[in-house]
């Protein structure tokens, strides 16, 4: 009897550590929903998170790497459609980028949004991300956080670059190559109208709309150059810097794959003057 019970315990030990990766990532869900709910309370609006961040898998603990998918645009488009034209959308982002075709999709709908929408970015937003930015009336930056260029690329290369070396080119070259110069041409014009057409729909002027597409897009900084808040402000890109308190909680339930950071602190707020107890001494 006293077998039975051992391994009816040994058993059971083993389904509940299964489990628990399962538990805990439920968990963290719900406390990001709940999260998520004080924040529409708070600002009035239907909040939208794109989070890409490495996080375990339930069991293995392999990192999955995140970017821009058309799963992602569905999935945005569908909570737009969700949302009454009369309540404004605060979509916090945080991505490195990925495919042009879904960040496009997801840039468009919200320029079709009748009520104001604001992109929160915590941290970055590259690429794809910068592109989505951009078709927000508002968008709201920690002092510290940065967009990125958008010139296309085409596998590893810079259509810019492609196209600048094609052209200083003084010998036959391959078909291959110039097909990958056309291409690059073409995504170049892609990208460009695609920017001018977001920021004439959200106000700017035609010429100035042109001047950020071409500036974004020529090359002029490399792929993952961080633009920081004063250089989307030089520019012309509307951006503020109060990102809710509440935003910084919900990133803190994204965590990255790594079993021990090489970061380290005491999780407390310094700075704050301290409140002493001073005995106050009653008149006679």
């Amino acid at each position: 009897m006293q077998g039975g019970s051992f391994f009816d315990i040994f058993w059971m030990l083993i389904i509940i550590f299964s489990l628990w990766p399962l538990i805990q990532q439920k968990n963290i869900e719900w406390a990001r929903l709940r999260l998520i709910r004080k924040i529409e309370e708070k600002r009035k609006s239907r909040v939208i998170t794109m989070i890409h961040r490495q996080e375990r898998l339930a069991f293995m603990g392999f990192p999955i790497m995140r970017y821009i998918t058309i799963e992602d645009s569905e999935r945005i488009l569908r909570a737009i459609r969700m949302t009454p034209d009369d309540m404004p959308i605060d979509l916090i982002l945080h991505t490195p980028g990925g495919l042009a075709l879904a960040a496009t999709q997801i840039a468009s709908a919200l320029i079709k949004h009748k009520s104001p929408v604001r992109v929160i970015v915590p941290h970055y937003a590259m690429s794809g991300g910068t592109l989505i930015a951009l078709a927000a009336d508002e968008v709201i930056m920690d002092p510290n956080a940065v967009l990125g260029p958008l010139d296309p690329q085409l596998g590893q290369f810079p259509a810019p670059s492609v196209i600048k070396a094609y052209k200083m080119k003084n010998v036959n070259l391959k078909d291959e190559t110039l097909i990958l110069a056309d291409v690059a041409e073409k995504a170049l014009n892609q990208m460009k109208n695609t920017i001018k057409r977001i920021l004439i729909a959200k106000g700017k002027k035609e010429k100035q709309a042109e001047e950020i597409a071409e500036l974004l897009t020529c090359g002029y900084w490399t792929h993952d150059y961080p633009l920081t808040v004063d250089v989307l402000k030089d520019i012309g890109i509307n951006v503020k810097t109060d990102v809710p308190d509440e935003v910084y909680d919900l990133m803190e339930l994204y965590y990255q794959p790594t079993a021990t950071s090489s970061v380290q602190y005491i999780p407390v707020p310094y700075g704050e003057p301290k409140k002493e107890n001073i005995p106050i001494k009653k008149p006679h």
